[in-house]
């Protein structure tokens, strides 16, 4: 990482984060919104054949490459390890607490009942193999425990990244991904958990064909419970953010190679074709391969190239200005989603009946309100608390410097 390299604006991987963001909300709506009788229909299973967990796993995937890679390229060598830790934290927690808030007054949370909305708020609710914590509150928040842990250990390690000589680069990307396929099948072979091909990720359903009140995961009864098991294989597989570490590195690494000149590619056709046919492989693989090992590579290598895009002046869609701001609020709309489908639920569709179209007036309704909300967190949360409170400090050589997209990724 040369500290006299010229940074750059990105804005192609600014648009490409709302697109990751999209395909999180797009499973969130199937699974999440409660629209009854058509989610026990034929109709509902086969789309849900066709938008699996692994649409929003990918999602999740690229945002934690994603992060690695915009952190490597934004880090200024020899800055304040504590500004850096400050900048990611008013990065991160001013949003999850709006979102958190606005959940926990939508859904009635039972503040009594500590051990549901404490750890969520504190994001370390990952870290325990647990329903209870891991998905207690606002249910996506939870990849935001595994970027807290890169962005810890970031500063860290950087000095040994650093030190990687370039011709090793793609080695070091090599050994990570043994790393990871070792690591992930000892989990399938070892942890107990599903081992079949199934899509396991699927609406919770009650009896009755009238929408309920609230989405299983913000009901009273869910909060009631005291213990909800979840598979070992699937938590340190997906959420533990130990098991997703290497992934954000796999970003750093790449950072690297771009900087460096050892990826020059600017045409999006090899890198999207390999990824789309990785994404038709989770369909054949295991719960354990499928959430994000499979995606691994060819998603480095549309990060990689999109940046490069970006470096050799290669315009496109999806670096335009629409784009770009919809990237900007990409991590809002993640976290305010959520609480929006709970308010639409309780709002409009619990207690009623509805079909095809009635689900997708829903969802389009949610989705409207959701960047609605987003937009304005936004503007009036995020974006003054970074302004006034997470300046960088000037230096010297800031006239010969255009910063990088201040980048925090988002999960299912």
């Amino acid at each position: 990482m040369d500290a006299t390299r010229k940074l750059r604006d990105l804005p192609s991987l600014t648009g490409a984060r709302w697109w990751a963001a999209f395909a999180v909300f797009v499973l969130h709506a199937l699974v999440f919104l409660p629209i009854y009788p058509f989610q026990k229909s034929d109709l509902f299973r086969t789309i849900h054949w066709f938008v699996p967990m692994q649409l929003g796993a990918a999602g999740v995937t690229f945002f934690f490459v994603l992060s690695g890679f915009v952190i490597c390229w934004s880090f200024r060598p020899g800055s304040s390890i504590l500004q850096f830790y400050k900048r990611r934290v008013l990065k991160i927690y001013p949003t999850h607490i709006v979102a958190a808030i606005v959940l926990i007054v939508a859904a009635s949370v039972p503040l009594s009942r500590l051990v549901v909305w404490v750890p969520n708020l504190l994001l370390v609710h990952a870290w325990v193999p647990n329903w209870t914590t891991v998905g207690g509150l606002n249910v996506p928040s939870w990849s935001l425990c595994a970027e807290l842990l890169f962005y810890f250990s970031f500063p860290l390690l950087a000095p040994l990244v650093s030190r990687i000589d370039g011709r090793y680069l793609w080695w070091a990307v090599g050994a990570i991904m043994a790393f990871l396929v070792v690591l992930h099948t000892s989990y399938y072979l070892f942890v107990e958990g599903p081992k079949g091909i199934t899509n396991t990720f699927a609406p919770r359903l009650v009896e009755g064909d009238v929408s309920p009140d609230f989405t299983l995961h913000a009901s009273p009864l869910w909060f009631a419970q005291d213990n909800i098991p979840v598979s070992p294989s699937y938590w340190l597989s997906y959420t533990f953010p130990l098991s997703r570490l290497p992934e954000f590195y796999l970003g750093v690494l790449a950072a690297r190679i771009v900087a460096e000149g050892r990826w020059r590619v600017t045409r999006m056709t090899w890198p999207a074709l390999a990824l789309g046919a990785a994404f038709a492989l989770t369909w054949v693989v295991p719960v354990n391969y499928k959430m994000s090992v499979l995606m691994l590579l060819p998603m480095t290598a549309v990060v990689a190239t999109l940046a490069s895009r970006d470096l050799h002046g290669v315009s496109g869609p999806i670096a335009r200005e629409p784009m770009v701001w919809l990237g900007n609020i990409s991590f809002a709309f993640y976290m305010i989603q959520f609480p929006m489908m709970v308010i639409v639920t309780r709002l409009f569709i619990g207690g009623h009946s509805y079909g095809f179209l009635g689900w997708l007036g829903w969802i389009a309704l949610t989705f409207i309100l959701s960047v609605i909300a987003a937009d304005l967190i936004y503007r009036f949360v995020d974006l003054p608390i970074m302004s006034r409170f997470a300046r960088r400090p000037p230096r010297s050589n800031d006239k010969d410097v255009e910063r990088g997209p201040d980048v925090v990724g988002v999960a299912p």
